[in-house]
């Protein structure tokens, strides 16, 4: 039915442009001078029903369960609730059943939730048609009333669109609040169970805690120094392959590459950018770490079967795309006048691009780089398959390690309870991993304010 309901509007808006629009056309046909162009009133009545439209349908998908669900429940026989042992299991049980997933043999009562369930969802989706259908007809012809010679189309869709921009703004920066609220709202419940300065220098990482009373075997530790140093050094290794050869590789391309090559290669190398992470992921653990073992074997050099090395390798791939891509924009924006001076002062194209253009493109340069650092702090997937879970104090990157972000993941996987250490400590790391990976960009952005006023 959702799809039946945008298929009304997306009509409705289309036949609200064709008609407003006719009509503006013939009252210039008839002699009338329009204030506004015909596409402007037909603009207009698309926008006038899209907007409203749009906005009550999404309201209502995402209010209509929440809807259902205490309709349901609050037709449940008197006393059901006070025996179930938990009112979200009730429901699920009967979401199941009305989905048609019976195990067992359910009781009569669950099955007439379920059908009732059924039916409350049916009359939903039918009225929400209706509701849709009958407010595109009614704006459809509050629009076509508005089309006359003086009507200022123009400024009223402007208005709309001005309109829908701010509300775009006011989204992003809301969903940025909530997000920050909630990591913070979470750390403090954390930090009022883990003392702050045992999670920011304990040296051990070990998020178990006991199950019973009488279990003292799982005490924790949530010291979360081993991981940000796991961090530290797989993005080390990331970077410390991905920068020289994806600085090369744009100095190349933008300065010495012949046209036809470089029309050929640009492309090929941003398609790594293109790829899948659990792609590089099966890589790194497939090919990357088996020749890493193969390799410490011949040399007589212990390798873990998940390393740093491997992981790290493997994310630079990931990351010279981005760099070269950088690199390239910052190169390109250099004055041509620039390269014609040094030239006509007689230096070669090598020395024109060390001493002039490399110079000049430094902030740009300098930015991408602090951005792909943010990238390769906040990756997952490559970490996860190649590096390990096991948190260690070690900067060898022959020894498997583990990020922030492989930590947030497997603190929060399957059903848990946000009432433990365990699961908080998840929202912990993701506020250390968002004050970090903002610090880097704010740096990114004053390094590239600072240095490109001169050369403008």
């Amino acid at each position: 039915m959702t799809g039946l309901a945008f298929a009304l509007l997306l009509s409705a808006s289309l036949a609200a442009y064709m008609i407003n629009r006719r009509a503006a056309l013939a009252l210039r046909d008839r002699g009338e001078r329009l204030h506004s162009l015909g596409m402007f009133h037909g603009l207009y009545g698309l926008l006038l029903i899209m907007v409203p439209a749009v906005v009550v349908t999404v309201l209502w998908i995402m209010l209509q369960n929440g809807a259902i669900n205490a309709l349901t429940m609050s037709g449940l026989p008197d006393g059901v609730l006070d025996e179930a042992a938990n009112r979200e299991l009730v429901l699920s049980e009967i979401q199941s059943l009305a989905q048609g997933r019976v195990f067992g043999t359910p009781e009569p009562w669950k099955l007439e939730a379920a059908e009732r369930m059924n039916g409350l969802r049916s009359t939903s989706a039918w009225l929400m048609v209706a509701v849709v259908a009958a407010l595109s007809a009614v704006l459809l012809l509050v629009s076509r009333r508005q089309v006359a010679a003086a009507f200022r189309a123009r400024q009223a869709v402007e208005r709309i669109v001005m309109g829908l921009m701010i509300a775009c703004s006011l989204v992003a920066v809301i969903v940025t609040f909530g997000i920050v609220f909630s990591l913070v709202f979470e750390s403090v419940r954390f930090f009022q169970m883990v003392p702050l300065t045992d999670f920011l220098f304990g040296t051990r990482w070990e998020p178990q805690m006991p199950i019973r009373a009488d279990q003292i075997a799982a005490e924790g530790a949530f010291g979360v120094l081993p991981v940000f140093l796991g961090t530290l050094v797989i993005t080390f290794v990331a970077i410390a392959i991905s920068v020289p050869i994806g600085l090369m590789s744009a100095i190349y391309l933008n300065e010495f590459a012949d046209r036809r090559f470089r029309a050929v290669a640009k492309p090929i190398l941003e398609l790594l950018a293109g790829i899948p992470t659990v792609v590089y992921g099966f890589f790194a653990i497939l090919t990357v770490a088996p020749a890493l073992r193969a390799w410490g074997a011949a040399l007589g050099i212990p390798v873990a079967p998940n390393t740093a090395l491997a992981a790290g390798g493997v994310m630079a791939i990931m990351l010279i795309p981005f760099i070269s891509s950088f690199a390239d924009d910052a190169l390109s924006a250099v004055p041509r006048s620039l390269r014609d001076g040094a030239i006509a002062l007689g230096a070669t194209r090598s020395e024109t691009v060390l001493n002039v253009l490399f110079p000049a493109a430094i902030p740009g340069i300098v930015g991408g780089v602090l951005l792909a650092v943010s990238r390769a702090i906040g990756e997952t997937m490559i970490v996860l398959m190649a590096a390990g879970l096991i948190a260690k104090m070690t900067l060898n990157p022959l020894d498997s390690v583990t990020t922030v972000t492989v930590q947030i993941v497997t603190l929060l996987i399957g059903d848990t309870a946000f009432d433990s250490p365990k699961t908080l400590a998840a929202f912990a790391l993701g506020l250390m991993l968002f004050i970090v990976t903002l610090f880097i960009n704010i740096l990114a952005l004053r390094i590239v304010r600072k240095y490109r006023e001169q050369y403008d």
